[in-house]
C-alpha cells in the first residue's frame, strides 16, 4: 500500500517537471499542457473526501486494488495518449482512480497495527509522502532528459501490478457493506464534485488568468462558494451523509486538519519555489537542481530514525512544536538569499526542514486520528488528507500571485534608484559600455542599459523569493500558538478499538 502512495504522490511531482516535454510531444501550447496537471488534481481531490465512504462500500481490499488497478492502467493509457484532449481524459481518470490509495493506507495503519506500532508505521508512510514530492523533480527530469516523457508513466505498471497482486493476497482486513448502496447520498457527491472541483480549477488557472478579471474564473469563484454553503448545509443534515464532518467536533482532529493543511502549505510551496529560483535566478538545470533538493529527502531519511524513539519518550504535542519550530527556522533562514548563495547557503536551511518534517508528520497523524473510534478513522482519514492537499493548492495559487505583485513592486523601488544621478549607476553603466564596445556591438549602450535593466529584475526576483520563504516561516510560527489546545493522546491508547 505504502508503495501505491509513493506512486500517486510521485506521479503529480514527476510530470510537473517534465511538463515541457511532454508539451513538445503532443503539439500542445504552453496555456493548454497545463491542463495535464490540473486535471490529474481535480480528479484527485474531488475523490480523496469519498474514499472513507467507498472504503465501507467496497472494503479497504477491493477499493485499494480497484484505485491501484486503475491507476496502473490510466498510466498505461498516458504513455500512448495520441494528441492532448486524450491525455487531459487519461489523467483526470488517473487521478480518479488513484486518489483513493492515500486515506486508504493511513486509515489501514490505525486499524491494522496495535498502537505500540502505529509511530514506526506512520514514520514510513510520512517518509514516502514526503520524500515523493523531493525525488519527484529530480527523476523526472532525468527520464525525460535521458530516454523520453512516456517512460514517465511507463515506469507505473510494474509496480503497480506487484502491488495488486500483494494487497488482494495478503490485505483482508474488512467486508464490504453492500447495503450502503441503497442510500447513496447522491446531492452530496455532486455538491462535493461541484464544490472541489470548482476551486481546484480556481486556485490552478487564477494566477495565469489574472484572478477576477477572468469571468471563467468569477464565475466558477461563485459556484464554489455557494456549492460549499450547499455542501456544508447538506452533508450535517442528511441522515447517510457521503463524508461525516461532525468528526471535526473532536478538537484534536480539528486542529489536526489545520496542521495538516500548514504542512501542505509549507511542503509543496517551497518545493515549487526552490526550482524556480535555481532555475531563473542561478541557470541551473533539470540534475544540478535535483542535487540541491535531495538533501531534504536524505535528512528526513536520517530524521525517521530520531523521530521514533523520541516519540516513545517526549509528549507528541511538544514534538510537533519542535518540528514546526525548525521548519519554520530552515524557512527563514532560506529568506536570507543573494544572487551569490550557492550550494552551502541551500544545504543547511533545506536539511533543518528536512530534519522537521518527520518531527511534524508523525505527531500529526497521530494526535488528529489517534483520539477518534476506529470506525470514524476511515471518513476521517479522507478529510484529513484531503485538508493537506487543499493546503498546497492554496499555497501554489498564492504564491504565484505574489510572485507576479512583489517582482514587479521590488523592481520599481529598484528601478527608481538606479537613475542619471546615481554614481554607482553611472559607474555601472560606464563599465558595461565599454565592455560591450569591446564586443563589437552595433549599440553598445542600450546593450550596456539592457544589462543593467536584467540585473534589477534579477535582484527583484531574489527579494521576492525570499519574502515567500519569510512569509512561510512567520506561517508556521503563527502556528504554534494553536497547540496548547491539543489533548494528550496515551502512548498505548492511540486508537479506541471496537
Amino acid at each position: 500500500m505504502a508503495i501505491g502512495v509513493f506512486m500517486a504522490v510521485l506521479d503529480i511531482q514527476i510530470v510537473a517537471s517534465s511538463l515541457q516535454k511532454i508539451q513538445a510531444g503532443l503539439s500542445a501550447t504552453k496555456d493548454e499542457i497545463a491542463w495535464v496537471q490540473t486535471s490529474y488534481l481535480i480528479a484527485e481531490v474531488i475523490v480523496i473526501p469519498l474514499s472513507g465512504w467507498l472504503g465501507r462500500v467496497f472494503s479497504t481490499r477491493y477499493l485499494f486494488v480497484i484505485s491501484a488497478g486503475g491507476f496502473t492502467l490510466a498510466s498505461l493509457l498516458c504513455a500512448f495518449a495520441w494528441n492532448l484532449p486524450s491525455m487531459i481524459a487519461f489523467r483526470c481518470l488517473q487521478g480518479f482512480v488513484g486518489g483513493a490509495m492515500i486515506p486508504m493506507t493511513f486509515t489501514v495503519i490505525f486499524i491494522l497495527f496495535p498502537p505500540r506500532l502505529q509511530p514506526a508505521m506512520s514514520i514510513v508512510l510520512g517518509l514516502i509522502v514526503t520524500m515523493a514530492p523531493t525525488v519527484g523533480p529530480v527523476l523526472g527530469g532525468y527520464l525525460t532528459e535521458t530516454y523520453n516523457w512516456e517512460l514517465l508513466f511507463l515506469i507505473n505498471v510494474i509496480p503497480g501490478i506487484i502491488v495488486c497482486v500483494l494487497v488482494w493476497k495478503y490485505l483482508d482486513i474488512d467486508r464490504p457493506d453492500w447495503s450502503l448502496l441503497q442510500k447513496i447520498d447522491f446531492v452530496g457527491i455532486a455538491l462535493i464534485a461541484v464544490f472541489l472541483g470548482s476551486m481546484q480549477f480556481v486556485l490552478e488557472e487564477g494566477a495565469s488568468e489574472q484572478w477576477f478579471e477572468d469571468h471563467l474564473i468569477v464565475a466558477l469563484s461563485i459556484v464554489a462558494v455557494v456549492s460549499g454553503i450547499g455542501m456544508l448545509v447538506w452533508e450535517l443534515k442528511t441522515p447517510h451523509p457521503i463524508i461525516d464532518l461532525y468528526a471535526f467536533r473532536n478538537i484534536n482532529f480539528a486542529i489536526g486538519c489545520g496542521y495538516s493543511f500548514v504542512l501542505g502549505v509549507g511542503l509543496y510551496t517551497i518545493i515549487y519555489l526552490t526550482p524556480i529560483y535555481l532555475s531563473s535566478v542561478k541557470g541551473l538545470n533539470s540534475l544540478q537542481i535535483g542535487h540541491y533538493l535531495m538533501v531534504v529527502g536524505i535528512f528526513q531519511l536520517l530524521s525517521a530514525f530520531i523521530a521514533g524513539p523520541l516519540e516513545k519518550k517526549m509528549d507528541l504535542r511538544w514534538m510537533l512544536c519542535l518540528g514546526l519550530g525548525l521548519f519554520a527556522l530552515g524557512s527563514w533562514l532560506n529568506g536570507n538569499l543573494t544572487v551569490e548563495s550557492g550550494y552551502w547557503e541551500f544545504f543547511w536551511p533545506q536539511a533543518i526542514r528536512g530534519s522537521a518534517l518527520m518531527l511534524c508528520f508523525l505527531p500529526i497523524n497521530t494526535l488528529a486520528l489517534g483520539r477518534l473510534p476506529v470506525e470514524e478513522v476511515k471518513n476521517a482519514s479522507g478529510l484529513y488528507n484531503l485538508m493537506r492537499n487543499l493546503g498546497g493548492a492554496i499555497g501554489l495559487a498564492v504564491a504565484n500571485t505574489q510572485m507576479i505583485y512583489l517582482t514587479k513592486a521590488h523592481y520599481a523601488v529598484l528601478r527608481d534608484s538606479v537613475t542619471a544621478t546615481s554614481y554607482q549607476a553611472q559607474q555601472i553603466l560606464e563599465g558595461l559600455t565599454e565592455s560591450m564596445g569591446q564586443m563589437n556591438l552595433p549599440d553598445p549602450d542600450l546593450a550596456a542599459l539592457k544589462q543593467i535593466t536584467g540585473l534589477a529584475m534579477r535582484e527583484a526576483e531574489v527579494m521576492t523569493f525570499n519574502n515567500l520563504f519569510q512569509v512561510i516561516a512567520v506561517m508556521f510560527a503563527a502556528s504554534l500558538v494553536v497547540a496548547p489546545f491539543l489533548q494528550k493522546v496515551e502512548k498505548g491508547n492511540a486508537v479506541i478499538h471496537e
